[in-house]
């Protein structure tokens, strides 16, 4: 098979992301690799959508690191590629870029499947999907633009709350407030707005986050495997990039509740690979636009999980690719 893969920048693909493991996982399975930047999609003068390429076969035999490297230093051959000779194309874009999205939903109608379809990316990636999923065990949370609206909710949460951007990731712009904090309360949501498309997302805090964050990664309807985020001394986000330190951590069955619940959702928006950050027993992000965490997860385990997930991914393809046969 050959998969198209749009991401932001190639020269930023480190070898410990979730992307350069699959993708090195794909090639190692004897397939193709067509890996796409937001400034090489083209409509050609016959109408064709195409895109100039780095690209990478099977026989190249690449580990993580080397295609990282051969990225960097722009070493692989570059062709034009017909969108329409893709049999997928999975869109690793952070932040959002609209142009990629046009043109996968233009691709998608040639019998490529986007991974996700960019309606499930703009959907999803919003904090506002898990607000929304009142089945789903999740802290009380607002999304809004209202200023009052955001003291009124942060003034009914006793323990204080989590303010962040709707549209971000990697703990920018995200601050706890406490309670009765007015002042800081408006710093926050000025910094929030700075962000995304400026709607924010006040969420109660859990006492629990003392602990650590989980990170479950989740695929086509189960878990993958999952660790621990500790915040560093000082800090309470719990993002690694933020200092926050990984550990070992087993599944539960209150993860497995939570993902039973959440499982309908996710498949009735078409996703087939997300970040699910649990503290306390409770889903307090659903990351859909870089999922991150396969590298720690396998890492801490000591279990190669990346065979399973690039058979998942063939799996996804196949169907999706029939289901447009057959319409």
């Amino acid at each position: 098979m050959r998969l198209g893969l749009a991401i932001t920048r190639a020269s930023a693909v480190e070898p410990t992301w979730t992307t350069a493991l699959v993708a090195a996982g794909w090639l190692a399975a004897g397939h193709s690799l067509r890996i796409i930047e937001p400034w090489d999609f083209e409509v050609d003068e016959d109408g064709r959508l195409v895109a100039r390429s780095h690209c990478f076969e099977p026989d190249m035999g690449l580990d993580a690191a080397e295609l990282s490297r051969a990225l960097l230093r722009r070493t692989a051959p570059r062709r034009i590629v017909p969108l329409a000779e893709l049999d997928g194309l999975w869109l690793r874009i952070n932040p959002l870029n609209t142009g990629i999205l046009t043109f996968a939903s233009a691709a998608a109608t040639l019998g490529v499947p986007p991974i996700p379809a960019p309606s499930t990316l703009l959907y999803t990636a919003h904090k506002g999907f898990l607000a929304t999923l009142t089945d789903v065990p999740r802290p009380p949370t607002l999304v809004s633009r209202s200023r009052s609206a955001l003291h009124a909710f942060a003034r009914s949460q006793r323990q204080g709350v989590v303010v962040k951007p709707a549209r971000s990731s990697g703990g920018r712009g995200v601050q706890r407030v406490l309670t009765g904090r007015t002042d800081h309360l408006d710093r926050a949501i000025d910094e929030a707005r700075t962000h995304g498309d400026g709607f924010v997302v006040a969420q109660a805090w859990l006492e629990e986050a003392e602990d650590g964050e989980k990170r479950l990664v989740w695929m086509d309807g189960q878990l993958v495997g999952a660790y621990l985020r500790r915040s560093a001394p000082g800090e309470f986000r719990h993002n690694l990039r933020q200092g926050g330190q990984p550990e070992p951590c087993e599944i539960t069955a209150r993860d497995e509740e939570i993902v039973a619940a959440l499982n309908p959702h996710l498949a009735r928006t078409g996703v087939w690979l997300a970040g699910l950050d649990v503290i306390g027993g409770m889903l307090v992000e659903v990351n859909t636009l870089n999922p991150g965490g396969l590298h720690w997860i396998q890492a801490l385990s000591g279990r190669d999980r990346i065979p399973e997930v690039v058979a998942s991914l063939e799996a996804w393809l196949t169907a999706r690719r029939a289901t447009h046969s057959a319409g």
